[in-house]
């Protein structure tokens, strides 16, 4: 199978505005998104809607497409991408530009769900450790996933799920039963990617405001790749900082 990476960039985040531009360890956000993806697929696209992402991705050597302003998701964006692009791909990676650490076994682990041909979608979890605590668990901001013995994703949910009958909520419940974090990195099949693209927002997906709610509500298969690599997204300027302390105690996973 061939997989092409697509890494939606874009300029304007409320909370970190020209958020891929920022400097990492002497690297933009952008490039080492790219360099952490592009040894591990056929190719490597970043999607950006701003001249000056775009300008930064052809300075370090990278492919990189200008994609529309208007997109609402990075799902979206991969698919406008994808038609901008040369050559034959049976599967999409779509990984966030705020991702720097990013992992092989990850991506890896992402490929390997489309072994199951009836996969439409894969996506990754992560078990919480018991160290984590179950504030960490219980945080709305951290989604939750219920996994089912194929390791097909049952449920996502911003609440803790499943819930544990006759245990009192809190830590107790870490020791009977093991949860699962959303990592939100998604592959799609190409013909899945350019089919959900056009569904419309659903019930459960504005509930929850989980946009992986519109596929499972509409039927589609959602595998789940689990890693156990711990990584630091990049949401705010603070975790730049968070960033450049992990880059510096891990400095042997990130050789380049």
């Amino acid at each position: 199978m061939n997989f092409i990476a697509i890494i939606p960039a874009r300029y304007a985040s409320t909370r970190f505005p020209a958020k891929p531009l920022a400097t990492l360890a002497g690297k933009t956000v952008i490039q080492r998104v790219y360099e952490q993806v592009v040894p591990f697929v056929d190719k490597a696209v970043v999607a950006t809607d701003h001249q000056l992402i775009f300008d930064e991705v052809r300075r370090f050597g990278g492919e990189v497409v200008m994609t529309a302003t208007t997109h609402k998701s990075g799902t979206d964006r991969c698919n406008e991408a994808l038609s901008k692009v040369n050559g034959h791909f049976d599967v999409v990676i779509n990984v966030q530009g705020d991702e720097p650490f990013i992992q092989q076994s990850q991506i890896e682990a992402l490929k390997h769900c489309f072994n199951d041909s009836e996969v439409d979608i894969a996506t990754l979890v992560k078990p919480f450790e018991r160290t984590d605590g179950f504030q960490a668990v219980s945080n709305p901001n951290s989604p939750k996933v219920v996994i089912g013995n194929n390791n097909q994703a049952l449920y996502f949910s911003r609440s803790v799920i499943p819930f544990v009958r006759g245990v009192e909520m809190g830590d107790e419940w870490m020791q009977r039963q093991v949860f699962y974090k959303h990592i939100g990195i998604y592959a799609y099949r190409v013909n899945v990617l350019n089919e959900i693209t056009k569904l419309p927002q659903s019930s459960l997906e504005i509930a929850e405001s989980l946009e992986q709610l519109r596929w499972l509500q509409n039927g589609y298969k959602i595998k789940v790749g689990i890693t156990y690599v711990e990584t630091v997204g990049i949401d705010t300027p603070q975790d730049l900082i968070k960033a450049e302390q992990f880059l510096k105690s891990h400095p042997e996973l990130y050789a380049h």
